[in-house]
């Protein structure tokens, strides 16, 4: 098999449509690892992925009077483009079998680029079977995203490209892996001609078909999947990828939601471009594997393989990029519930950025503080765990409990009857190490805080909202705090959400 594949993707037919796209160097992130990374950047494509490679060159070697019958394929994704496309080009038909639940945007995509859309079950093994269904109906031909070995060939171009772009010493290949298509066809193409790469792919961990497969020697169908990276879930992977990827694969690297998040981040401030999580996959996988292995002054490549990102996500992914690139952790601190012990707490803080603040008066004896802390390393969260009970401050460690991650750290307020007197505000200050401890440092040790919240979203200035229980014969020295203060400021004390949620 191993020199048909190499005949395969010699003579696979993609530039048609496709483009050999640049290999580039990453300088930030190669910095940061000490290792020479570069980006094969195949989101470039004309469909934002490295799917149209596949697709066009199993269409393209179909005998003419079966191209003429059209072509059908399901998916919610890039490969939906890619056989769209590429079935324009050729001049047949195609029809995408969708699920229901796919965003109106891709449906889009896929009919401006000339596809026929039929909308069919909630997921994709019901829109796959739908789509079978029709093609024996129609005479169509299907055209499988991954497991048929013209498709393989058509991703191996990248890997062609990628020896014939750098010829210098490679330490390793990384890609990421859904039903294996992409790794197979680079593996069989670059294990042929420079066997001493390493070729690893790269896997969520709650998306490890190919992973799980590996491991006990068959493939393995998965209950169920992760769907943050979309592009790559896939429960079970194909027959001839999986005997590829035994053959060729050296390692697999599996990592998390929060290493995506901040491994898309990464390519942003490398090349000021958004990948889709599946995209971005091979890039945390190298990170990973670096951090993993401990080595240094090597060259890697990963293949980014996708820009196709809903914008939608753009909220998630930048909430929690601080986490997995490990800058930022989150804690549960509590304090004496007296006026002064917020002042304390920030004290022990000391030049440390906060990165969140959360805080509602729930108890007449202690306080519950919900505390994001910039970090340098995982390390570092451990240390500050250490600062904080020093200080006397009983402390839990939240930074990878996903509960807290998704939805605590949203939920940390309501209403308290130990709210007295209690005053809304919101303060706009700008943003610099140490704003927030000036804000503190300016109140008055005798007004107790009710509620708190503060989170830096990477703007120019930051806001919070601060609740402050002032006796009524106080209000002259209040209004005195504020009119000294110097920072915007705003009265919410008859803001009808607060009314009805807080006050």
């Amino acid at each position: 098999m191993l020199c048909d594949y190499l005949q395969l993707i010699l003579t696979a037919r993609v530039y048609d449509v496709a483009q050999e796209t640049p290999l580039d160097l990453a300088p930030n992130l190669s910095a940061r690892l000490d290792n020479r990374l570069l980006l094969k950047r195949e989101d470039m494509q004309s469909v934002f992925s490295f799917k149209l490679r596949g697709a066009y060159n199993k269409m393209a070697k179909l005998p003419p009077d079966v191209l003429r019958q059209g072509v059908i394929a399901a998916s919610a994704g890039n490969h939906a483009q890619g056989v769209a496309l590429g079935a324009r080009q050729l001049g047949t038909s195609a029809i995408i079998v969708m699920p229901i639940t796919t965003p109106q945007v891709k449906i889009d995509a896929v009919r401006s680029r000339g596809g026929e859309v039929v909308l069919w079950g909630e997921t994709f093994d019901e829109a796959h079977t739908h789509a079978r269904q029709l093609e024996q109906e129609k005479g169509l031909t299907f055209i499988h995203p991954f497991d048929d070995p013209d498709v393989i060939a058509g991703q191996g171009t990248i890997g062609m490209e990628i020896l014939r772009q750098y010829q210098q010493p490679i330490h390793a290949i990384f890609v990421a892996i859904g039903g294996g298509g992409l790794i197979s066809g680079i593996a069989a193409y670059v294990k042929r001609i420079r066997p001493d790469i390493k070729i690893i792919g790269v896997e969520p961990i709650d998306s490890d078909a190919m992973y799980q497969s590996l491991k006990v020697g068959r493939r393995v169908r998965l209950p169920q999947v992760g769907m943050f990276a979309d592009g790559v879930a896939v429960r079970e992977v194909g027959q001839e990828t999986f005997w590829l990827c035994q053959q060729y694969v050296d390692d697999i690297v599996r990592v998390s939601t929060d290493d995506i998040c901040a491994a898309i981040k990464d390519i942003f401030e490398d090349t000021r471009s958004i990948m889709e999580p599946a995209g971005a996959l091979a890039i945390a996988g190298a990170k990973a594997y670096v951090e993993r292995e401990g080595i240094s002054g090597e060259t890697l490549v990963a293949v980014a393989c996708g820009a196709n990102m809903n914008f939608d996500r753009l909220r998630f992914v930048a909430e929690r990029a601080e986490l997995g690139e490990r800058r930022e952790a989150i804690f549960a601190v509590t304090i004496p519930e007296e006026p002064g012990s917020l002042r304390r707490f920030c004290e022990c803080i000391g030049k440390r950025n906060l990165t969140e603040f959360n805080y509602r008066i729930a108890d007449e004896r202690a306080a519950h503080i919900f505390v994001g802390v910039q970090i340098a390393n995982r390390a570092d969260a451990t240390t500050m765990v250490k600062t904080f009970e020093q200080c006397g401050f009983k402390t839990l460690d939240l930074t990878d409990d996903e509960l807290t991650k998704l939805h605590l750290r949203h939920m940390v307020g309501g209403r308290s009857p130990l709210a007295h007197n209690e005053l809304l505000y919101r303060f706009e200050f700008p943003e610099r190490p140490g704003a927030l401890m000036k804000f503190v440092s300016s109140m008055s040790p005798n007004w107790n805080i009710s509620l708190f919240h503060y989170r830096n979203n990477g703007a120019d200035y930051g806001r919070i909202v601060v609740g402050m229980q002032v006796p009524p014969a106080e209000m002259n020295e209040w209004q005195a705090f504020l009119d000294t203060l110097g920072y915007r400021y705003w009265d919410e004390n008859q803001n009808p959400a607060y009314r009805l949620f807080l006050g």
